[in-house]
């Protein structure tokens, strides 16, 4: 018997007020069953670096609606994933025959990134999500960006995951954007683990950085108070990476921030004449 290992957090314990974040799930079919899943690096950045309670929310397509989750919750971090998303979406060229799909996480995420978006929830997309991101407002993706002219291979090394999940190239930042702010510098570096890379970017997106090549590796969706993606994984040890508890902390604090908004106004008005 396989026992997994014990979750260490930085932060074992929450505020009681603490923002919630919404993570859609993916599907997973193991031994003949769906499972849906999402992967635990998430979860505990969320609560060790934007100091945020995780929701996990399963990819049910319509029969959730979007609108009821983000009634709850504060913010919405879009996960990456094994998977691909469905070319049909953007139109894009076929993909490779081996893969691998997933249009349960598709239904859900792309219109829950709309609706987050009209409400100006502050969201953080990572990988899989910030292609999600590029799709859901209208733009479209290379399938194998390793076989574009003068790219890199970024699909990663294989190996364990800290040979995986290394530093694997510069990101290179735009002076004064968004992410420069957050991060204190115009250079660092980032790990890579994508076949999948922004073609043409939705008229939404500004963006923010790019490596060494040209892909585009950071975008803002434009005049929105946190909405952001990153190509790379800042999830992965994010206590150990300066860079990357700085993304989430900043993203904790727009979802505080949300927070505190959403909950003044749902709470419930005192009628005039009635002592506090």
């Amino acid at each position: 018997m396989v026992t997994p290992p014990q979750v260490l957090l930085k932060t074992p314990n929450l505020a009681p007020d603490a923002p919630i974040i919404a993570v859609p799930m993916c599907v997973k079919f193991i031994d003949g069953q769906n499972y849906h899943t999402v992967g635990e690096k998430y979860l505990t950045a969320l609560i060790d670096g934007a100091g945020a309670y995780p929701l996990s929310f399963p990819a049910l397509g319509p029969v959730l609606p979007v609108e009821a989750l983000l009634d709850h919750v504060d913010g919405l971090l879009l996960t990456g994933s094994p998977s691909n998303v469905g070319v049909h979406h953007y139109q894009g060229d076929p993909d490779r025959d081996d893969s691998p799909q997933d249009p349960g996480r598709d239904a859900v995420t792309l219109p829950l990134i709309r609706a987050a978006l009209a409400r100006d929830m502050p969201l953080l997309a990572i990988c899989r999500g910030f292609q999600e991101l590029n799709v859901a407002l209208g733009g479209s993706l290379f399938t194998r960006i390793h076989e574009q002219p003068g790219k890199l291979d970024h699909r990663g090394a294989d190996g364990p995951y800290d040979a995986i999940y290394r530093p694997a190239h510069d990101l290179l930042l735009e002076k004064g954007s968004a992410f420069a702010d957050i991060l204190g510098t115009e250079r660092t570096i980032i790990n890579s683990v994508h076949w999948q890379a922004i073609d043409r970017p939705a008229d939404q997106l500004i963006v923010e950085g790019r490596a060494p090549d040209g892909v585009i590796e950071a975008v803002r969706v434009r005049d929105k108070r946190f909405a952001l993606g990153a190509q790379w994984h800042p999830e992965y040890r994010c206590v150990d990476n300066v860079d990357s508890m700085r993304l989430f902390q900043a993203f904790g604090a727009a979802a505080r921030a949300y927070a505190a908004s959403r909950r003044s106004s749902a709470a419930p008005r005192k009628s005039a004449g009635h002592a506090a």
